[in-house]
C-alpha cells in the first residue's frame, strides 16, 4: 500500500460538481454532488453534528478525480441504520476509543447505492486501500461502507473487509400497466384489503403529486412540519435542517417527487421521494392528523402508481417495516463492508457477522414465502 496516491478533500463543496458527478453517475440521486453538498451546506452533515465530511479522492492522469469515496469522520453511530452500537460498547469497555470512525455512506439515508464512485474502475482498489491508510494514520478504530450495491461487494471482499447482511422491503415492477395489474398478481384477500385501505384514505383527503417548480416555499414549509413531527418521535432531534429542503428543491427539484395530502384545503400529511434512474426512493413521511390508512396510501400505494407511470423498476421504501410485506413489498438483502485492523476485535466481529448472516438469510426466505402474491404464479 506504499504506492497509494490519494488525498482527502476538505468537504463535498471543495470538489467541482462536474468532477464529482463524472464519478458518481446519474442513476442514484443520493450520491450526486447536489444531494451531498446540500447536506453539507445546510449544516445537516457537518462536524458539529458528528458528520465531518472527509471525501477521499484518487486523481487520474488528467488531474481530475478518477474515483471518490463519500467518507465522513463520525463521532457517534446515529443516522446510519447499520447498527454497531454493541461493537462500540465492547471496544470502549476494553479501553479503546471507538470514535471517531470512518464512515463511507450517504448520511441519514439507508438506500443501497455505489460507495466507490468511479470514473475509472481501476481506481477502486486504490480507494479502498486509501480508506485503510486513513484509519491507520489517524488511529481510527474502523471503517464502514454501508448500503453497498451488490456489484461493489466483491471489491471490498477482495480487500479483506468483513461483509454484513441486512434486509429491506422493495416493490418490484413486473411489467405492470397500472395499479390494477399489480393487484391482479395478489391473492384475493390481499387485493380486497388494499382496495379498502386506498378507498378509505382517498375519501378523507385530496392527494397532490408535485415535482420541480411545483414545489415552493409553502409546500416545503408544510413538509418540514411533517418531517419534524416524525423526526422528534423517532430520533428525538430531526437530522435534517429546514435549509436542506430548500437546497434540495433548488439543486435537484426535478428528482424530487412530493406527495401532499390536503384536508379542507390545508396540507395534513406528506411523503418525500427521490427519482432515480430505475427506482423511486421513498425517504420521509409525516402528518398532523391521524387518518386511517393514509400512511400506506402516501408512502406505498402512491409510490407504486408513480413508479408504474414512470416505467421505473423498483420502489425502495427505506429501512425496516414488515408491514410493507402485506402491501406487495418483498424482502431483499442489503450489504455493508467493515474494516477493523485490530486482530482480536476483528475475530470477534467476524464470528458475530457469520451467525448474523445465516439468521438474515433464513429470515428473508421465511418472509418471502409470506408475500401476498398468488401462489399460482
Amino acid at each position: 500500500m506504499d504506492d497509494v496516491t490519494a488525498r482527502i478533500a476538505p468537504g463535498i463543496g471543495a470538489i467541482p460538481a462536474a468532477d464529482w458527478d463524472a464519478c458518481a453517475g446519474d442513476d442514484n440521486p443520493f450520491v450526486s454532488h447536489a444531494f451531498l453538498s446540500a447536506l453539507e451546506d445546510s449544516g445537516s452533515a457537518v462536524a458539529r453534528t458528528g458528520w465531518q465530511p472527509v471525501p477521499i479522492v484518487v486523481d487520474g492522469a488528467d488531474g481530475r478525480p478518477a474515483g471518490i469515496l463519500p467518507a465522513y469522520a463520525k463521532s457517534h453511530s446515529q443516522g446510519e441504520y447499520v447498527f454497531d452500537h454493541a461493537w462500540a460498547d465492547a471496544w470502549q469497555q476494553a479501553g479503546g476509543d471507538y470514535y471517531p470512525k470512518l464512515q463511507i455512506a450517504v448520511p441519514f439515508t439507508p438506500v443501497p447505492g455505489p460507495r466507490l464512485l468511479l470514473r475509472d474502475p481501476a481506481a477502486a482498489p486504490t480507494l479502498i486501500a486509501a480508506a485503510e491508510l486513513v484509519v491507520g494514520e489517524h488511529q481510527l478504530s474502523s471503517a464502514h461502507a454501508t448500503f453497498l450495491t451488490e456489484e461493489q461487494l466483491p471489491l471490498f471482499e477482495a480487500a479483506g473487509w468483513m461483509i454484513r447482511a441486512g434486509s429491506q422491503f422493495h416493490w418490484h415492477n413486473d411489467g405492470y400497466g397500472d395499479f390494477g395489474d399489480f393487484l391482479a398478481a395478489l391473492s384475493s384477500r390481499k387485493r380486497k384489503a388494499i382496495r379498502k385501505e386506498r378507498e378509505g384514505a382517498q375519501a378523507a383527503v385530496e392527494i397532490r403529486t408535485l415535482t420541480g417548480a411545483e414545489i415552493g416555499k409553502a409546500e416545503w414549509d408544510a413538509f418540514w412540519g411533517f418531517y419534524q413531527d416524525t423526526g422528534s418521535r423517532k430520533w428525538g432531534t430531526p437530522y435534517l435542517t429546514r435549509a436542506f429542503f430548500t437546497l434540495l428543491g433548488e439543486r435537484m427539484g426535478d428528482k424530487v417527487l412530493l406527495m401532499l395530502a390536503y384536508r379542507h384545503g390545508q396540507p395534513v400529511a406528506g411523503a418525500l421521494n427521490l427519482i432515480g434512474g430505475d427506482a423511486l426512493y421513498g425517504r420521509y413521511w409525516g402528518c398532523t392528523e391521524d387518518i386511517p390508512f393514509l400512511h400506506f396510501e402516501l408512502c406505498y400505494y402512491q409510490a407504486i402508481d408513480a413508479a408504474i407511470a414512470r416505467g421505473l423498476q423498483r420502489v425502495e421504501a427505506g429501512a425496516q417495516g414488515e408491514h410493507k410485506l402485506a402491501r406487495g413489498y418483498r424482502p431483499v438483502p442489503t450489504w455493508s463492508a467493515h474494516y477493523i485492523p485490530h486482530p482480536g476485535f476483528r475475530r470477534a466481529v467476524e464470528d458475530f457477522l457469520a451467525r448474523e448472516r445465516r439468521a438474515m438469510e433464513e429470515q428473508i426466505e421465511m418472509l418471502d414465502q409470506m408475500a401476498p402474491f398468488r401462489k399460482d404464479g
